[in-house]
């Protein structure tokens, strides 16, 4: 599932090519696409025609276009990318994929592209939550680390009061959003602590090493584009990122740890794998 990065990298491109645009026709192929949506098709497709776009906005990993309505209301545009939803400009390279097509006032089309059918589209309302706007579905999101406004004092108190394995509060995203699976692993090793540590055991040093570590590699991967392993991420162009080529952890299971060689393992959690290097990473003592 595309974390911060990747979302940031689609958002980067809608803010560069189709904010200002207004959209004068849409068509809706996949009906599971809209299903979040609850007033059907029909309701979001009137309610798109003739909005400008009038901005682009990101919360963690949830995306949303602005959009000022024929009427004078401004609402959003809420995009899930799921597993394997792409924001594309232009021609779609697998049509049998294209859930949603909307044209824009440039004769450019808007392409929704998910070969998974996990994401969508919907309209919603603009909440202000914490002195920021967004929209409602997202309104009980935490802000993420590379937020401005993202006080990481307020969420180390948070973290030292979780009686929980630590990987399982990054990844929570009314704790510190933005965190997916990938960027969480990457986070602790370079922070030198094993997920499985309870949050509460670690101290305010380790949990604000831990949390700059994750806007560190938050940065590093958005500077490369984000990751990619497969052709399911891409941006608005339909370009892959390159940071799977900087991990150091994440999927090296049996590889050698770049700090100091011990090799990599890789433990069940969630339904997903951890990976971590022993050495630098000790698990906790039952």
């Amino acid at each position: 599932m595309p974390e911060l990065p990747e979302v940031e990298v689609v958002r980067r491109g809608l803010q560069a090519h189709v904010v200002g645009k207004t959209i004068t026709a849409v068509r809706v192929h996949h009906p599971r696409a809209v299903r979040r949506h609850e007033a059907g098709p029909a309701d979001l497709t009137a309610r798109l025609l003739n909005a400008r776009i009038s901005g682009s906005d990101r919360r963690g990993k949830y995306l949303w276009l602005t959009l000022d309505a024929p009427s004078g209301d401004e609402q959003a545009l809420v995009v899930h990318l799921g597993m394997s939803g792409q924001m594309l400009l232009g021609e779609v390279p697998n049509a049998g994929h294209l859930h949603i097509a909307a044209l824009l006032d440039d004769g450019t089309t808007l392409s929704f592209v998910d070969q998974r059918t996990f994401g969508g589209w919907m309209l919603a309302d603009l909440v202000t939550v914490d002195g920021s706007v967004v929209p409602t579905p997202v309104a009980h999101v935490s802000r993420d680390p590379l937020d401005p406004r993202f006080d990481i004092d307020a969420v180390v108190k948070v973290l030292r009061r979780k009686h929980s394995e630590i990987k399982r509060q990054l990844l929570d995203q009314t704790v510190v959003s933005g965190i997916g699976n990938i960027y969480a692993d990457e986070s602790l090793w370079r922070a030198k602590i094993n997920g499985a540590r309870l949050a509460e055991k670690l101290t305010r040093p380790q949990l604000t090493t831990l949390l700059e570590a994750a806007a560190d590699v938050m940065r590093d991967a958005l500077a490369q584009g984000g990751t990619s392993f497969d052709s399911l991420y891409v941006n608005v162009n339909g370009q892959s990122g390159y940071f799977d080529r900087s991990l150091n952890v994440y999927g090296r299971e049996g590889k050698p740890c770049p700090r100091c060689g011990a090799v990599i393992r890789r433990d069940k959690f969630m339904n997903r794998s951890s990976f971590y290097c022993p050495r630098c990473q000790p698990r906790p003592r039952s």
